[in-house]
Formats: structure tokens, C-alpha cells, sequence
């Protein structure tokens, strides 16, 4: 990569050892050493990157914070791992317009804290929150518990800038918060995992911040009753900011981990989350209560301060935490069902459980179906281990997939989901991606060997 260096002078091309393993995986269990590691500081260190790797034919991955679950940013065919994590300023929070302009190494929770000084609220909410980047969230189209009520992170995005594969940069979208001029050129970068070109500046539509919010927590003795009363709180009219639902080995391993006093009894939990004024927040509070409180629940209670609350979703956010502390492998798959499904794949986890052997964790966002099956595995250090795995998954997604669910709702394909990708959308959709690939990266440079080869 001598090249590369005489264009990035200042030591930004990386050969080193520790930073070559740094960039060398996520936190799925595959890795691959790049060649190199080239750390941008700059829209021009992008381009001039994605220029030389074009000419040359070299492959380029691009990396955010590298908290993904699927392998996304694994240089599977080494070349130039692209790391973003350095372009991290917020560069305008405007109240007046309701936006942010951001680079794509900025953390996820402090772009949240930056704007709620100024009155303002970002929705998107993964778990990751405090560790992952905008420009993964981007990459990954990420959700969160709030997307029941607010959406993922592609209803926020009102602009991008783009490198391309070839070097150029593409500025598309804009500061309005309505706009239709041409295609949606931000919607299908947003979800595709820097197969398309790479982001380098975000424009980010931001909202009011609620005045106020109140936690309700209640646990069940059976799971399907918890999905019950899923359907009975939105039934009813109601909707929470965040609807989150968790099984019996989720609440046991996070008892272990953070404490047993800090977890309700039961061995089925609902969280519900309600924002808005303080006077409808207080009464729809007070509607719930009494609903959920009919429904045979072991534990019930509420939470109205804000300290309080965040404190419940911090128990919330442990939960990958708690099943990674087991000692077992978690594969963290983020499939989505129908809602009306829910009890089915609670049923279809105990059964495949009881056949595989495989602990099953699932927890998630009950109120759009996105649900985390956790299948705990034992360290995958063998062939065989790997075999009786996917043909876990096997089973799992194409179930999922005969209910008219997806494989991914949040987390991506990367190479974790590679090769379910096909039965995943109909031959058309397939075709229809590998022409938008072919049309915007001829050379396939940009992050090869994933989901479209």
C-alpha cells in the first residue's frame, strides 16, 4: 500500500499488529486480517482512498465502532479496512430547522445527550447505544425499542453524503424535512451495509423532546401471556414509545448478572414506555396500570421521574450483557414475525430448545414483532459445532420465513445471515440488487464477499 501512504500522509495507513486485529472483526465470531487500515479524519481521506482502491481493483470494507452482530465489517477479502471511527464532530445542532449534521464515527448517546440540552430528542435507540456509531446505525438502518412508536433510523434521515465506489462524492437529501425531488437516493443507501458507497456526513431530522415519560414494568408467569397483553395494551388504543418483552433464560441470566432485586418476579417481563405531555403521560399511565393489572400479572409498577426510568431501561439494555456473561456464545439473531406471531415463536423456541439442546433467549421489541432468539451456544471450536448451529438456524429462519417474517429487522445480513439471503427475497429483488450494486460499484470494491457476493 505504498501508494495509499504517499496519498494519506500523517501516519492514517496502518500496518501495525494491534491495530490489524483491531479492525479484523465484529462481534460475530468470524475474522479476517486486512491488509491494511487506513483511519479517515476526513471526507478527503475517504475519496482519495476509494480513488486509489478503484483504480487498483483493491477491496475496501468500511468500519464504524465495530459493534455489529453479523460480521458486517469483516475484511473477508482483506484489502483496505476503512475506519470512520475518527470522523466523530457533531457539526450543527439547528432547533429552528430540527436537525442534526453529523460525521459517522459519532457515538449513537451522544448525539442524544448534545441535542436533549437543546430541548431536542433523537429517537433511534439500539441497545448499543452508548458504543455504536451513526454511520453503522446508517449502514444497518438500526432500531431500538422506540421504533414501535417513533420507527427506525431511515425515518430520521433526512440527508447523506456519499463517497462512491470510483471516489466521487454524492450529496443527496437535503435539510427539509419533506422532500421529494427524484428517486429516494437516501433510502437505498440507508440498510446497505457500505455495499453502495460510503457515508461520510449525516443530516439527521430531530424531534421535540417529550416533556415527559413513565416506565411500566410487569412480569407474567407464562410468556404467551405477556403477548397477550401486547395486544391487548395496543388493542385498546394505546402507543407506548417502546412495547419490549423478555422470556424466562433472558430474566435468569440478567438476575445473575445484575442482581436478583433489581428483577421482577415471574418469569415473563413486559416493559412499556409512554412520552408526552405531563397530564396525558400521567393519565394513559394510570389507563395502563389498570389494564395490565386485569391481566393476571405477578409484579406491577410504575416510574414517572426520568432518572428512575433510565434506570429500568439500563436493566433493559443489560440484557445482551447478562447472556454474554453466561460464558455461552449468544447468537443474536434479530429476526421479526407478524405480530400476531408471538406466541407462535415462543412455542417454536421452546421446541427447538428441547431438539437441539441449545438454550434460547428471547427478548425484544414485542411491539413490531422484532425479536431477539438469543440460541446460546457452547464456544463454536469445531466443525461440528458449526454444522449443528446452522442447522439451528436453519430451522429458526425458515420458520420465520414461512410466517411471512424476516431474517434481519435491525442488525443486517453482513455474512452471519449470507446464506439465507436468497430464500430471504424473491429472485427479482435479488436481481434488482445486483443491478443497483453493479450500477454504482462496476469493480465490486465496497465491502465484497457479503450478502450479494
Amino acid at each position: 500500500m505504498e501508494g495509499l501512504e504517499l496519498l494519506l500522509p500523517g501516519n492514517l495507513v496502518r500496518t501495525d499488529p494491534a491495530t490489524i486485529e483491531a479492525h479484523s472483526q465484529d462481534r460475530w465470531h468470524a475474522a479476517e486480517a486486512p491488509s491494511c487500515v487506513v483511519l479517515a479524519k476526513s471526507t478527503s481521506d475517504v475519496q482519495k482512498t476509494l480513488q486509489f482502491a478503484h483504480l487498483h481493483e483493491i477491496p475496501v470494507t468500511a468500519r464504524g465502532a465495530g459493534v455489529g452482530y453479523v460480521g458486517g465489517c469483516v475484511p473477508i477479502q482483506r484489502g483496505i479496512a476503512l475506519s470512520l471511527a475518527e470522523m466523530n464532530s457533531i457539526k450543527e445542532i439547528h432547533v429552528e430547522d430540527g436537525v442534526a449534521i453529523v460525521e459517522p464515527g459519532v457515538i449513537t448517546n451522544d448525539l442524544q445527550q448534545a441535542v436533549l440540552e437543546k430541548g431536542l430528542f433523537y429517537p433511534p435507540d439500539p441497545a448499543s447505544l452508548k458504543e455504536c456509531s451513526l454511520g453503522g446505525n446508517v449502514a444497518t438502518n438500526a432500531g431500538g425499542p422506540r421504533c414501535v412508536k417513533y420507527g427506525v433510523t431511515r425515518q430520521y434521515i433526512l440527508g447523506l453524503e456519499v463517497v462512491l465506489a470510483d471516489g466521487q462524492v454524492l450529496q443527496c437529501g437535503s435539510r427539509c424535512h419533506k422532500n421529494k425531488t427524484g428517486f429516494d437516493l437516501v433510502g437505498m443507501f440507508v440498510g446497505s451495509e457500505g455495499m453502495l458507497g460510503i457515508v461520510t456526513e449525516v443530516t439527521l431530522r430531530l424531534l421535540p423532546n417529550p416533556p415527559a415519560r413513565a416506565m411500566i414494568s410487569c412480569s407474567f408467569r407464562e410468556f404467551h401471556e405477556a403477548a397477550n397483553a401486547v395486544q391487548r395494551v395496543l388493542g385498546a388504543g394505546h402507543l407506548p414509545s417502546a412495547l419490549e418483552i423478555s422470556d424466562k433464560f433472558t430474566l435468569q441470566a440478567a438476575r445473575e448478572h445484575v442482581g436478583r432485586e433489581l428483577i421482577p418476579d415471574g418469569d415473563a417481563h413486559l416493559l412499556l414506555e409512554i412520552d408526552g405531555q405531563e397530564s396525558s403521560v400521567q393519565s394513559e399511565c394510570a389507563q395502563l396500570e389498570k389494564l395490565l393489572d386485569e391481566l393476571n400479572v405477578v409484579t406491577l409498577a410504575s416510574a414517572v421521574p426520568e432518572e428512575e426510568c433510565e434506570r429500568i431501561w439500563e436493566i433493559r439494555r443489560a440484557f445482551s450483557y447478562s447472556l454474554r456473561a453466561t460464558g455461552l456464545t449468544k447468537l443474536n439473531e434479530d429476526i421479526v414475525v407478524p405480530r400476531g406471531r408471538l406466541v407462535d415463536l415462543a412455542k417454536f423456541s421452546e421446541q427447538l430448545q428441547e431438539e437441539t439442546g441449545y438454550s434460547i433467549a428471547s427478548f425484544g421489541h414485542a411491539g413490531d414483532g422484532n425479536i431477539h432468539v438469543n440460541i446460546m451456544v457452547p464456544p463454536m471450536e469445531n466443525e461440528s459445532n458449526l454444522k449443528q448451529v446452522d442447522e439451528a438456524l436453519d430451522r429458526l429462519f425458515t420458520q420465520i420465513l414461512a410466517w411471512g417474517g424476516v431474517v434481519s429487522g435491525e442488525h443486517g445480513i453482513g455474512l452471519a445471515k449470507k446464506r439465507w439471503f436468497s430464500q430471504a427475497v424473491s429472485p427479482v429483488a435479488m436481481q434488482v440488487h445486483q443491478t443497483m450494486k453493479q450500477a454504482l460499484d462496476p469493480k465490486g470494491i465496497l465491502n465484497p464477499g457479503k450478502f450479494l457476493g
